[in-house]
């Protein structure tokens, strides 16, 4: 990013991208982990995390399989939008089933139980983890409720983790899907972080990113970030790099209220409220915009 080597970054420290390196302990999400943890030891059939959009679920479970990833045999499915054949086809190649026996609907599930079962056997029980999973059909959860009937005398062969947003809920709640709501065991509603965390957050990823000075946002600035993001990690991203972008545009050192203003007024996802006055379009996106174009840079509206 053209502002790293301004206040001496190693790498842009707001990307949307869910880097575990930045996963920041805010009791929100500490507590998210944590129940995963707990449900996976226990070896029960379904687990359930929801939140709305930019909360972190993407990150968390990516954190789950840096930590689990050595005990057990990870299967990740990131778009979910799948027939129940299809969802099986995944799973299998995930935990190394050869595709030529892909096609058969009977064969394949005979080779996934027998899978499930050699790496049961072997100390790398499987873990299944589903992001996005409100986009699941209704008949795909259903399959995947009778996968999980796949066990040995004393434990189940499949743990299934179902990261989602709120209509994830939603759809659980059909009378239809009543036998899959009875097996999920461990439930966590991700909310977005405390206001007052949003400080720390920012000084966090900056700090991971190289930064080594006193914090480069101003106290109001962080509460401004703080206020208009309400918490929730994605949009304190983008707010605190579009603030970046326009203290980087004037050569100011510090990012201070008008250059977060800014980048609120800029970015459509988030509730303005009609906040500044006129006098602070001076300060607007358009002037940081014409210098950064002047170096060559184009910067996507989010």
């Amino acid at each position: 990013m053209i502002y790293n080597d301004f206040w001496g970054l190693k790498e842009s420290p707001f990307q949307l991208t869910p880097d575990t390196q930045y996963f920041f302990d805010n009791p929100a999400h500490l507590e998210a982990l944590n129940t995963l943890l707990v449900a996976i030891k226990s070896g029960e059939g379904f687990v359930k995390v929801s939140g709305e959009v930019g909360t972190g679920k993407t990150l968390l479970s990516r954190k789950l399989m840096r930590i689990i990833g050595h005990h057990y045999t990870m299967a990740y499915i990131p778009n979910p939008y799948l027939s129940p054949t299809d969802l099986q086809r995944a799973l299998a190649e995930e935990i190394g089933i050869p595709s030529k026996v892909h096609n058969n609907p009977h064969t394949l599930l005979n080779a996934i139980n027998k899978k499930l079962t050699t790496l049961q056997q072997q100390g790398k029980p499987v873990v299944f983890m589903i992001d996005e999973a409100q986009a699941l059909p209704q008949e795909t959860l259903e399959s995947m409720r009778l996968l999980t009937n796949l066990e040995t005398e004393k434990s189940k062969l499949l743990q299934v983790i179902l990261f989602g947003q709120p209509e994830l809920e939603d759809t659980l709640n059909q009378y239809s899907l009543r036998q899959l709501k009875q097996r999920i065991t461990f439930s966590y509603r991700l909310e977005p972080m405390g206001l007052n965390m949003v400080g720390y957050y920012i000084d966090h990823r900056l700090q991971t990113s190289g930064f080594t000075g006193a914090s480069v946002f101003c106290p109001r600035a962080k509460k401004r970030i703080a206020k208009y993001s309400k918490g929730i990690p994605r949009l304190i991203n983008i707010l605190a790099h579009k603030s970046l972008m326009a203290a980087y545009g004037q050569k100011s050192g510090k990012v201070t209220v008008k250059h977060v203003n800014a980048a609120i007024k800029d970015t459509e996802s988030v509730e303005t409220q009609h906040f500044w006055p006129r006098s602070l379009a001076i300060y607007g996106f358009s002037a940081s915009v014409c210098i950064a174009l002047a170096s060559g840079i184009f910067m996507l509206r989010t």
